[in-house]
């Protein structure tokens, strides 16, 4: 399989969340190459709803137990092109460097992934291959392949998200929430007459980098604050009636002291989560991950994946995140892979698939 050139074309279509149309266009990209292989392919999935999926599985006795590679086809936006040194969607190669968004996230990861799923299904390695939509806005692909996979008999997951190649365990969740004040609109050289809602909204994000109830794990570790979007306001001259923030938690426990927080504040007149997605922790004492042939990493990864989904709908089976590109260079401008890391991803699969039949 020629790798480079199958990164190549997907990093050259922009797959940004939200959009489903490019997603949806990758997803087919990947199933022709395997169907151009073998016809011999089941494929369950919504490619035609808002948020497409794709379970493709190759035949097997139904009480086998199933490798399942799990990626997400989305990208997040590449933000202010003066940030970038290179166009984010050409795809150019640079001293064994393949360049552009996605290439690390994950775009090196599915191709890595497809590569181990075209030599299970030569080799007869029983595989599952889940391909999801617009992970970076809350796994919602994942979240409506949900019932798919819990009917799958999933044995093992890999997540092949960028890890440079080491194996994490787990991760922490992800809380986002809406929060919302209110005031009284007024002329703005009468501020006294009105009710800033902004003013409200300053205060109480003050007061939350004080006095939040942020809890820690031992393997997990902290959980954090962090204001990703903020709006108010309609004029320069009118006191604000309405102001807006999204915050981003990562979450150890539930969430709920986190909610309750935001719900007890005075300022505070509506509070709504939009997502919500818990922590992923996946025992080291399994034969499968002693196994496997990369190190095996003591911490969790920084970043929530699929994988938060994928922990419910199949319980018993050892999860793990783990694949080519740098931690780093996910979501920051001047995003690549090295070719080598790819290569090297593509062998350590194949390793595993190959070993899949004889590991309890």
């Amino acid at each position: 399989m020629d790798t480079t050139g199958l990164l190549t074309e997907l990093v050259t279509t922009s797959t940004v969340s939200g959009d489903p149309a490019p997603q949806r266009l990758t997803m087919n990209t990947v199933l022709s190459l395997l169907r151009a292989r073998t016809p011999k392919l089941t494929v369950e999935g919504d490619t035609d709803g808002p948020h497409p999926w794709m379970l493709i599985t190759n035949d097997a006795s139904p009480e086998t137990t199933r490798l399942m590679f799990a990626c997400h086809v989305d990208t997040v936006p590449p933000g202010d092109l003066k940030h970038w040194q290179f166009d984010p969607f050409v795809a150019d190669i640079e001293d064994g460097v393949l360049r552009g968004r996605g290439t690390s996230d994950m775009k090196a990861g599915l191709v890595a992934a497809t590569a181990a799923v075209l030599n299970a299904i030569d080799d007869g390695v029983p595989v599952a291959f889940l391909l999801t939509s617009d992970e970076e806005i809350g796994s919602l692909g994942a979240q409506a392949a949900r019932h798919a996979v819990a009917d799958c008999s999933v044995g093992a997951v890999v997540v092949p998200e960028a890890t440079g190649n080491r194996v994490h365990l787990g991760h922490r969740g992800a809380l986002w929430v809406d929060v919302f004040t209110a005031g009284v609109a007024a002329h703005g050289s009468t501020p006294q007459r009105g009710e800033s809602a902004i003013f409200k909204l300053v205060d109480v994000l003050a007061r939350a980098k004080e006095e939040l109830p942020l809890a820690s794990d031992a393997f997990l570790g902290a959980e954090t604050f962090n204001v990703g979007l903020i709006d108010g306001g309609s004029a320069p001259n009118i006191v604000p009636d309405a102001a807006h923030v999204v915050i981003d938690h990562r979450t150890v426990g539930d969430g709920r002291d986190l909610l309750a927080w935001w719900r007890d504040q005075p300022e505070v007149d509506r509070v709504d989560a939009r997502i919500d997605l818990p922590g992923v922790r996946t025992t080291p004492d399994n034969n499968w991950i002693s196994a496997l042939p990369n190190p095996v990493a003591a911490e969790p990864v920084t970043y929530f994946t699929d994988a938060s989904i994928l922990a419910a709908a199949a319980p018993s089976a050892p999860i793990v995140v783990w694949g080519p590109g740098t931690p780093a260079l996910m979501h920051a401008a001047d995003e690549s892979v090295s070719l080598a890391e790819l290569d090297a991803a593509v062998a350590a699969y194949g390793a595993v698939t190959r070993a899949w039949p004889t590991v309890d």
